[in-house]
């Protein structure tokens, strides 16, 4: 008879095991799923005790969890740039979340079916399916928990290991290591002792261990017997499988009980925080910072107890993977920042506290405090940490919350507090008059609108380095000529136009960014405009995402506010924000530049802008204008969501720091070396003013002048329009 086809195929639960050890095992799960609970209730509770989070974290509950589950079960983060991690993740969730659930299955049909439905379900076909699908998915875990241990232990890769790299890493692979090994070895005794089955071949790991066990002659206490006193005798009773099955399975139970009983107060709460802090992200963290109130108590870290609930389940959602130090441009260049310790510092500190320690400054000077104020200092604010983590840990909003404690100290650096005071004094971060703010344009050979008096189609805000920095001028009328020639009505505001409070914001300075901001709003209420435009992505990032989120009316009544606004601004997205990089291209789609795409045939290759890019998904304008003028585009090995920061965004631009290399050096370096074309490469593209700046110095620093040259976008297209015009003119001539 062919075993498979029997009805009444099935295995005893608890084979072996006395009602004595029944009640002892029963007694051992109830006390480890007691201390789960109260870990847990431990772990929720110091949540609770976190301020609230300035955005919504829970609504729309149902949609967020599905969204999650889809994110978690997918891996999707895990498989990033990384494809050996995220089969190794894979294949350990998948086959842990099996175990799991076939263990529920277990209960259910013990307790539920057998003791008060008096049925089981738990056998025949679908018996056979349980035990194939339990010894694929378990095989696969073990296989992902051996992935692990090379990758941790032989390979040794530099992302695992760091000050924060503990004990508690090596106890929870090699637990799940135990339970995975330990679970196919107590199944392979079970299922030699029970006389391998021919219905137990769908456990295919267990019985090709049973058939090994047959194999090496390993004594069963039934085989001793039948054979009679003399073999009983000589056997070594010890060591046959039906102890070795005893051992195993009470060494399995106790593992598993320490495991669960273990999981609310280290690295395996991962499991738990990590799924909540999916469900609980914000779809525009880092895009946009948390609301500026008019009580900046409220937004310091002048104690643990400052941060948000959300803030703290970040930090015990890190699971210590080091993606997002790897991709730090910041750590990269021996800058003492390290996202990863950051985050983990302050975990380490709040259990520290809570366990009764003492109390020390969150971010100072000198080594005293949990972070160092130079820091926060490194930090680029090019969201790479978040784009990188597979929990969705909101890095930028964190480090913001430190900068503001840094500015709200005075512990910001000498050239940045010179950038607030030229803010503050002239509405420039370069410290020069205002009037001046428009003089770029005097070269042009036509006049540009002034879009305080005349209604416009684009409101064209031209940024601080486009209208005062001489390198950025250039990109500044090659803009305008753009957008005279595709004949658009545009204007800007000439001295009515401020820095747009990006940056500053971002280095902890608010209520400046706050009055900044509230200047341009109330500027902009009295002009008529279709669009926005910005040269600059910060710029673009800023009023796209941040002014609406800004509260004015918060701000009203306060006598150092020099405005009246007290709308939310854009709150409901009526006016188009647009990077110049879109509306150009919308411009060329619709035909208003002559462009044939065979003007320029240059071998270039493209540095995707942080806050064009990773900030709000912008990947493909830049590159249909580059295409637009003919040149050959060839790509940076680390392109669009992967792009290395060109170390000018966080106040970068404005700090001087001990850096080996430059960020902008060791990007033009990949660009030289790295992509096909590597030496060919005639032209560094940018589409971003600080980008500019940066790169033109790092040319230059790293001795690269005669090598490439950098140009803007707008650059290429007003030279591939005056190449047209060239044409044209020649038809015409013959």
């Amino acid at each position: 008879m062919d075993a498979l086809a029997q009805s009444d195929v099935a295995r005893e639960t608890y084979w072996g095991i006395s009602s004595t050890e029944y009640a002892v095992f029963y007694l051992l799960a109830f006390t480890a799923v007691l201390v789960f609970a109260y870990g847990a209730y431990q772990r929720f509770a110091r949540y609770a005790k976190g301020d609230d989070d300035s955005f919504p974290r829970i609504d729309d509950l149902q949609n967020r969890i599905v969204s999650a589950t889809k994110i978690v079960l997918s891996n999707e983060k895990q498989f990033n740039r990384d494809l050996y991690g995220g089969l190794m993740h894979s294949f350990i969730l998948w086959g842990f979340l099996t175990l799991f659930i076939a263990t529920l299955i277990l209960g259910a049909d013990l307790y539920v079916g057998q003791k008060i439905l008096h049925m089981s379900f738990w056998d025949g076909d679908f018996y056979l399916a349980y035990q194939f699908m339990v010894d694929a998915l378990g095989l696969l875990f073990v296989v992902g928990i051996g992935m692990a241990m090379y990758r941790r232990y032989w390979v040794r890769n530099h992302r695992l290991w760091g000050r924060h790299t503990s004990n508690e890493d090596d106890l929870f692979i090699w637990t799940l290591f135990a339970l995975g090994v330990g679970g196919f070895l107590l199944e392979g005794l079970r299922i030699y002792i029970a006389g391998i089955p021919n219905h137990e071949i769908v456990s295919f790991v267990g019985y090709g261990l049973a058939t090994l066990f047959d194999g090496i002659g390993l004594p069963t206490t039934e085989a001793a017997v039948a054979a009679g006193p003399e073999y009983s005798a000589s056997a070594n009773l010890g060591a046959n499988a039906e102890t070795l099955h005893w051992l195993t399975w009470w060494s399995h139970s106790l593992i598993a009980f320490f495991f669960i009983a273990w999981i609310p107060y280290a690295k395996p709460f991962h499991m738990i925080s990590s799924f909540a802090n999916v469900v609980t992200r914000d779809e525009k963290a880092g895009k946009r910072l948390p609301n500026v109130p008019s009580d900046l108590d409220a937004t310091n870290a002048e104690s643990i107890d400052d941060f948000t609930w959300k803030e703290i389940l970040d930090q015990d959602a890190c699971t210590k993977c080091g993606r997002c130090s790897s991709v730090c441009p910041a750590k990269a260049s021996d800058r003492p920042l390290d996202p990863r310790n950051v985050i983990l510092d302050l975990k380490s500190y709040r259990e520290d506290l809570d366990a009764g320690g003492e109390e020390k400054p969150i971010i100072a000077d000198g080594g005293t405090s949990v972070i160092n104020s130079e820091t926060m200092d490194s930090c680029m604010a090019c969201m790479a940490c978040m784009d990188a983590c597979p929990v969705e840990i909101e890095h930028l909003k964190s480090f913001t919350r430190l900068n503001r404690q840094q500015t709200d100290q005075g512990d910001v650096s000498s050239s940045m507090q010179d950038v607030f005071q030229n803010v503050m004094q002239n509405g420039n971060t370069f410290g020069d008059s205002p009037r001046n703010r428009g003089d770029w344009a005097d070269e042009l050979e036509f006049d540009v609108t002034d879009a305080r008096e005349k209604e416009v189609d684009y409101l064209w805000y031209v940024g601080d380095f486009p209208s005062y920095d001489e390198r950025n001028k250039q990109v500044a009328r090659s803009l305008a000529t753009i957008l005279q020639e595709a004949d658009v009505s545009f204007g800007i505001l000439f001295d009515d136009e401020k820095f747009d409070g990006n940056d500053i914001r971002r280095v902890g300075e608010e209520l400046l960014y706050v009055e900044l901001a509230g200047h341009h709003v109330e500027t902009w209420e009295d002009c008529e405009f279709d669009k926005i435009v910005c040269t600059d992505p910060h710029s673009y990032n800023t009023f796209k995402n941040e002014y609406p989120e800004v509260n004015f009316d918060e701000f009203a009544d306060d006598p150092m506010m020099p405005f009246e606004y007290e709308e939310q601004w854009n709150e409901d997205g009526e006016i188009d924000v647009l990077h110049w990089t879109q509306a150009v291209e919308e411009l060329v789609d619709e035909g208003k530049l002559d462009l044939s795409g065979t003007e320029l045939d240059y071998t270039v290759t493209y540095h995707d802008p942080c806050h064009l890019g990773r900030y709000n998904d912008e990947y493909e304008a830049p590159r249909e204008l580059i295409k637009a003028t003919g040149c050959t585009l060839d790509e940076m090995p680390r392109n669009r969501s992967n792009s290395f920061c060109c170390g000018g965004g966080g106040g970068g631009l404005w700090m001087d720091f001990e850096e080996e290399p430059k960020p902008s050096e060791e990007r033009i370096r990949e660009a030289l070396e790295d992509t096909d074309a590597g030496s060919g490469i005639e032209k560094f593209v940018v589409a971003c003013p600080m980008c500019m700046t940066m790169y033109e110095d790092g040319r230059k620093t790293g001795d690269f002048e005669d090598e490439i040259e950098i140009v803007d976008v707008a650059e290429l297209i007003v030279e591939a329009i005056g190449k047209e015009d060239e044409a044209k003119v020649e038809v015409a001539a013959d």
